[in-house]
C-alpha cells in the first residue's frame, strides 16, 4: 500500500474521530447550557425527592426559576413526602450503624434527623440537645427504650413522616436527666450501635466520622500529651514501644479525653438470649451511682483491659478537654466561644457541632447527596464554601442547604 493511500486513511481517521468525538461534546454542552426552566425543575425535583414531580408542582418550579428564584423553587420540591421518606431517610440512616448501610430500619436517630431538617431547627442541636423525634399513626406501638417496633411499624406502614413526627423531650423517654442528653448520641439506636460492649470509643469516633466528615487517621496527632491515654492500650505493642510513639498515640491522645464524655453510659443487654442487643437499652450511671465495678459513677467498661498498661489514666469521671483545639486540628475551626473542656456529653456534642469542620461536613453530604457526586474541581470546591457560609448564616438551617446545592446541580 502506498504512502499516500495511508496518509489518506489516517486523514480520514483523524477527521471521524474529531466529528464522532466533537459533536456529542458539542451537543453535551449545549443540553447544559441550554437546559430551559422546565428541564433545571424537573432534575432538581428528581435530585431532591427521587419521584417525578406532578404537572402542577412542575409548572410552579419553572415559573420560580424563570422569575429568578431558584432556591424557592428548590424549596417547593422538598414539600414532596419523598423528600423526608426516602431522601432523609437513606441520607441519615448510614450514620446510625458500624456497618454504615442504608439498608437500616428506621430509628430515633434517623428520624431526629429528618425531625430537625424538616422543623428547619439548628441543625448543631444534633449533638448535644433533649431532643427526639416520634411518630404517630393508627396501631403504631408507644416508643420503646428496649426496641426498635415504634419506627419500624411507621416504616412498614408508609407513615408519612412530613407531617407525622413530633419533637419531644428525650429525657422524658429514656428514664435520663435532661442535662446528660446529648442529640443523637444518646438516642436509643446511636447506644445500641456505639456504646455496644467496647470501651465507647466508638461513639466518638462514628460521630467524627459522621458529622466532621473526619476519621481518625485524617486527624491523628502525635504531638498531644498523653497523659489521659487509658490503661488498655499498649505502650509497647508488639514490644516495640516505637509503634505506640508514632501511631497509637496520634488517635488516642486527642480522643480519650474527649471520649471521657462518654463515662457514665452504658448499652445493656442479655448477651445469652439477646446477643446483638435488639431488646437492649441506654443505660446512664446518675449522681449518686455506684458503679460495682469500678467504685465510682464510671461505667466499668473504662477498667476493661486495665492490666495492659497499670500504670495508663483511670478516668475518674465524665471530665473531658479537647487537646485537638491546639497543633494541625485547630484547623477544624473550634469555637472560640466555648470552653475546652467540661462535663458529660452534652457539652462534648456542643463543641463539636459549633466547629466549622461540622459545618461544612453537612454541606458536603448534602452535595454528593444531590448532586450524585462529591465536590471534585474547584468550582465545587468554592461553592462548597459558599453554601456553608450561606448554612451558618441561615442558623444552619439543613433547607437551604438542599436548596442552594440543588440550584447549583439543576442545570449540568
Amino acid at each position: 500500500m502506498g504512502v499516500g493511500v495511508i496518509d489518506r486513511k489516517r486523514t480520514g481517521l483523524r477527521a471521524a474521530l474529531h466529528w464522532g468525538l466533537a459533536i456529542p461534546l458539542l451537543v453535551g454542552g449545549m443540553s447544559a447550557a441550554w437546559a430551559g426552566p422546565r428541564e433545571q425543575a424537573k432534575r432538581m425535583h428528581d435530585r431532591l425527592t427521587g419521584v417525578p414531580p406532578s404537572a402542577e408542582v412542575l409548572d410552579d418550579m419553572a415559573a420560580r426559576i424563570s422569575a429568578g428564584n431558584a432556591v424557592g423553587a428548590a424549596l417547593l420540591a422538598m414539600e414532596n413526602s419523598a423528600f423526608y421518606n426516602v431522601t432523609l431517610k437513606n441520607l441519615a440512616t448510614p450514620w446510625t450503624n458500624r456497618e454504615q448501610t442504608v439498608f437500616a430500619p428506621l430509628n430515633d436517630y434517623t428520624a431526629t434527623v429528618i425531625g430537625l431538617i424538616r422543623d428547619e431547627a439548628d441543625f448543631r442541636r444534633l449533638l448535644y440537645d433533649d431532643v427526639i423525634y416520634v411518630g404517630s399513626g393508627s396501631g403504631i406501638p408507644a416508643y420503646s427504650v428496649s426496641n426498635n417496633a415504634h419506627y419500624e411499624a411507621l416504616e412498614q406502614r408508609g407513615v408519612d413522616l412530613k407531617t407525622n413526627l413530633t419533637a419531644t423531650a428525650q429525657s422524658s423517654l429514656l428514664g435520663i436527666p435532661p442535662e446528660a442528653t446529648a442529640g443523637v448520641m444518646t438516642s436509643r439506636a446511636a447506644a445500641k450501635a456505639f456504646f455496644y460492649a467496647g470501651t465507647n470509643r466508638a461513639m466518638f469516633r462514628y460521630t467524627v466520622l459522621n458529622h466532621l466528615c473526619k476519621d481518625l487517621e485524617e486527624i491523628k496527632d502525635p504531638s498531644r500529651p498523653a497523659d489521659r491515654i487509658r490503661q488498655d492500650v499498649s505502650r509497647s505493642p508488639g514490644g516495640d514501644s516505637r509503634i505506640f510513639l508514632n501511631n497509637c498515640i496520634g488517635c488516642h491522645a486527642g480522643m480519650d479525653p474527649l471520649a471521657q464524655a462518654y463515662a457514665y453510659y452504658d448499652f445493656e443487654f442479655n448477651r445469652d438470649t439477646d446477643p446483638n442487643g435488639d431488646n437492649g437499652r441506654l443505660v446512664y450511671n446518675g449522681a449518686g451511682t455506684v458503679d460495682p465495678d469500678t467504685g465510682t459513677r464510671v461505667q466499668g467498661k473504662y477498667l476493661i483491659n486495665a492490666a495492659t498498661f497499670k500504670y495508663g489514666f483511670v478516668t475518674p469521671d465524665d471530665r473531658w478537654d479537647n487537646y485537638w483545639r491546639q497543633g494541625p486540628n485547630a484547623l477544624l475551626g473550634w469555637d472560640p466561644a466555648l470552653p475546652a473542656g467540661g462535663h458529660g456529653a452534652k457539652s462534648m456534642g456542643q463543641e463539636l457541632a459549633h466547629s466549622e469542620a461540622f459545618a461544612r461536613c453537612q454541606v458536603e453530604k448534602v452535595f454528593k447527596a444531590v448532586c450524585l457526586r462529591p465536590p471534585g474541581n474547584a468550582t465545587d470546591r468554592g461553592r462548597v464554601d459558599a453554601i456553608t457560609a450561606s448554612f451558618k448564616g441561615s442558623n444552619y438551617n439543613m433547607k437551604q442547604v438542599f436548596a442552594e446545592t440543588a440550584v447549583y446541580c439543576m442545570g449540568e
